[in-house]
């Protein structure tokens, strides 16, 4: 019984040992030094088409 408590206490506390560093994530320069995070760049739109699959003007 203990065995089996020991095994679920390590696979929960590697579970959530791994969802704290993965949400934070600082940007570095090349120095090591924390700097603010560059934007990310736009997402490049697709091409519009109308309901028949033709391109058309984007609005």
């Amino acid at each position: 019984m203990t065995k089996t408590v020991a095994i679920a206490l390590l696979g929960l506390s590697l579970m959530v040992g791994n969802v704290a560093p993965a949400s934070a994530a600082p940007c570095k320069d090349a120095k090591g030094k924390f700097v603010k995070c560059a934007p990310k760049p736009p997402v490049k739109k697709a091409p519009c088409k109308d309901a028949k699959g033709r391109f058309i003007k984007c609005k």
